[in-house]
């Protein structure tokens, strides 16, 4: 019995301990910094090379930071460069990151939103340039009540009205849903997010009125309501925002007059209203605004006065008052300080100030303008459009009416006195080229240039400064095309430079006659005299005349003389005349010349080949575009559908998969080609792998030409750190991402802020975010 009782205790207590340690295995559960980096682990191959495999060393990866327990307070891996593991993040449970304060996956593929519940602590959201699709899950505000960034920008496919929940989170200081599908209204309770600096609703669906509760975000600086359907008044309660830096609510259908307390808002750098349909005068208050750079209200339907108090915007350098109904005379003051004025397509009157200062663009077409000293304006003004004036046919300041048809038009209107002026005005601004153009029409008054051919093939406009056809002056100075003269060669013809009797030297582009007898070549040259012969800008090629004959074609430009800028950057010499501020200027100029093409012509023109061949320098390094044997009028009741055109390396990516044209794919050109300048060759391995951490981890000065000394002056490194973020916005991959040509040329207008960082601490990461 004694010993069945000792059996049974060592029984018992053998179940016990057994028992103990089943329970003890089973209740055992990995440390919070185990279940870390587990998760971490997970995905680690995916987001992040070899050389950061080892997850004790997680702390020090890229876009990992960690508190000083060792547990993950910021998620920020590296950009994908494409979408194959965008499931991943899906599975990844970002409720182990406890500890979590900033968390970044934007440009990670992700097509809905990830759950992030568990996230208390977390302050700063981004989300933004993935394909989220479907309305903002109420769970996702609800429990993230610390948030002080939120970022679901550039997704497209957001849709649903924007969630009042959001005015519940009160340490909100940034908030940016644009370039999504949100509709509806602006909840009305925003106005109670007090601590709100940056709130970005553009490019959406929304309608109803700008809220007037909005009036009480005081602390707010930048307010961007632009590309929706918001209708009603601008509300007067918005000159409460006297902390606000920006406020752009172009792009509406806004309507009434621009309130007078506009003028309260005395920090204001920048205020966009184009694009709406205000009517009503510019208050006299806009001159409280001594802070302004930019202004623009063009495309609404202002009338009245240019107010005096205008001259005290000492700081305005933007200035777009265009497509208005403003009349009565030009203020001298708005051309002093600024470098872009805009006054076109109003019926402004009088005489054009010659107190000019620095202006770089200058549109006063379509008014009834006069000018009082035409020597003193040419010489001061680079590049000016002085259009439709009564005497011209509309859109030429170049005189294409001879001198019989001038004086019907004396007769009928004014006087010989005027006429004798006009003329005199013609001659001084389009530098001698009068009577240039006599047959070269224009096809929205005149049709297509192929159905202008006569049965023989003969259509010929080429004139000398006598406004006498010239022909024999052409094969006299290239002694009949002899190769001695060729100075290169073009998408479709031979290049020839000559100098006439007068002295005057032209650069001829010829299509021998192969080519001539090749449609598509024979398609471009008619495309390139009908494009050029609608523009007129300092920054385009000039075409002074052309030959359109079954024996021989050509036309003829203005020479310049330092020839492609893709010479120039290859030449070991002459690159080091490239200066960075030359480069810079070079890279203005070419914004401006598209902007021009892209928003300032009757229809947008695109030019489909810009690249640095087809950026041509004068003799003092300016730039004109050049080449516009592909170019495109782009018609807005067509899909724009067209065949692949371009030079390899500076084609949008997007143009692989779809043929439809828009104005976004110059923009990408053009960020290759501003990169390329600043870099000194083409960036296309740099581009290639723009989103991986190695890259992006470069430091701009690594990028930079090395072949000429890094910039030294402050006004250099920022400038050249300003157009290679502007190039990286412009390589976006998503069309819709890119600014338009506009903004990128009003940018750089106004660079003008001071550096707050050093220049030789710069990556390619920051300004990429």
């Amino acid at each position: 019995m004694a010993i069945s009782s000792t059996c049974i205790i060592l029984i018992f207590v053998s179940f016990v301990f057994l028992v103990g340690i089943t329970t003890s295995a089973g209740n055992y559960k990995l440390s919070p910094l185990d279940q870390e980096a587990n998760a971490l682990f997970s995905i680690s191959k995916e987001l992040w090379s070899n050389q950061h495999n080892n997850i004790s060393n997680r702390c020090n990866w890229p876009g990992i930071k960690c508190n000083k327990a060792g547990s993950i307070t910021k998620f920020s891996p590296p950009t994908l460069s494409n979408y194959t593991y965008q499931f991943s993040y899906l599975k990844l449970n970002f409720s182990v990151f406890s500890n979590l304060v900033h968390l970044d996956l934007s440009e990670m593929g992700l097509f809905e939103f990830p759950e992030l519940s568990g996230l208390k602590k977390l302050q700063h959201l981004n989300l933004s340039y993935n394909t989220i699709e479907g309305e903002v899950p109420f769970t996702l505000l609800e429990n993230l009540t610390q948030l002080v960034v939120l970022d679901i920008s550039n997704n497209n496919y957001i849709s649903g009205t924007i969630p009042k929940e959001l005015s519940n989170l009160e340490r909100l200081v940034m908030l940016d849903l644009s370039a999504n599908s949100f509709h509806g209204s602006i909840p009305l309770i925003f106005g109670q997010i007090s601590s709100l600096k940056h709130m970005n609703l553009s490019n959406n669906l929304l309608i109803g009125k700008v809220p007037f509760t909005l009036a009480n975000l005081t602390q707010l600086e930048v307010l961007d309501l632009s590309q929706n359907k918001i209708s009603g008044f601008i509300p007067h309660e918005m000159g409460k925002l006297t902390n606000l830096l920006t406020l752009d609510l172009s792009s509406n259908f806004l309507f009434g007059p621009i309130p007078e307390q506009i003028g309260y808002l005395n920090c204001l750098t920048s205020l966009h209203l184009h694009s709406n349909l205000l009517n009503g005068s510019i208050p006299s208050n806009i001159g409280l605004l001594t802070r302004l750079k930019v202004l623009t209200i063009g495309y609404n339907k202002v009338h009245g006065c240019i107010p005096r108090e205008i001259e005290h915007l000492l700081h305005l350098k933007v200035l777009d008052l265009s497509y208005n109904a403003i009349s009565g005379v030009i203020p001298s003051s708005i051309f002093i300080h600024s470098s872009y004025v805009d006054l076109s397509y109003n019926n402004l009157s009088g005489s054009i100030p010659s107190q000019i200062g620095n202006l770089s663009y200058l549109d006063l077409r379509y008014n009834n303008l006069s000018i009082k000293n035409t020597k003193e304006l040419e010489s001061i003004i680079p590049f000016c459009y002085l259009y439709c004036n009564p005497f011209l046919p509309d859109g030429y300041y170049d005189c294409d009416d001879s001198q019989d048809q001038l004086e019907d038009h004396h007769n009928k209107h004014f006087g010989q006195s005027l006429v004798l002026v006009i003329i005199m005005v013609c001659i001084t601004i389009s530098l001698g080229s009068i009577g240039i153009g006599m047959c070269i029409f224009r096809a929205r008054h005149h049709g297509k240039l192929e159905n202008k051919v006569t049965k023989n093939g003969d259509l010929f406009s080429v004139w000398n400064y006598d406004g006498k056809i010239a022909f024999e002056d052409i094969i006299e100075a290239t002694q009949d095309f002899d190769i001695r003269y060729c100075i290169g060669t073009g998408a479709y013809g031979s290049v020839y430079k000559a100098q006439l009797p007068s002295g005057k030297i032209i650069a001829l582009k010829k299509l021998h006659k192969t080519e001539s007898e090749n449609a598509s070549f024979y398609k471009s040259f008619c495309n390139e005299v009908e494009v050029l012969t609608e523009i007129r800008h300092r920054n385009i090629i000039r075409l002074y005349g052309y030959c359109l004959h079954n024996r021989c074609m050509f036309l003829v430009y203005e020479y310049l003389e330092r020839g492609s800028l893709f010479c120039n950057l290859a030449d070991e010499i002459e690159v080091q005349e490239l200066k960075w501020s030359k480069r810079v200027n070079i890279i203005k100029g070419t914004a401006y010349a598209l902007a021009h093409m892209h928003h300032h012509c009757p229809s947008p023109i695109v030019h489909r080949d810009v690249s640095s061949n087809n950026v041509l320098l004068n003799s003092e390094l300016e730039a004109c575009v050049s080449d516009f044997g592909t170019a495109r009028l782009l018609d807005p009741d067509s899909s724009n559908q067209t065949l692949l055109v371009g030079t390899y390396g500076y084609v949008a990516p997007e143009l692989a998969y779809t043929m439809s044209v828009t104005t976004k794919c110059d923009v990408y050109s053009f960020g290759v080609v501003a990169l390329e300048t600043m870099m000194g060759h083409h960036p296309g391995e740099f581009m290639s792998a723009m989103s991986k951490p190695f890259t992006q981890q470069l430091l701009v000065k690594d990028v930079l030409d090395p072949r000429i000394p890094l910039p030294n002056s402050r006004k250099d490194m920022q400038h050249v750190v300003h157009v290679v973020k502007l190039a990286l916005a412009c390589l976006s991959p998503d069309p819709k991402s890119r600014p338009s040509m506009q903004d990128v040329a009003n940018e750089l207008s106004a660079s003008t802020a001071s550096m707050n960082f050093s220049f030789y601490d710069v990556s390619i990461y920051q300004l990429m975010q």
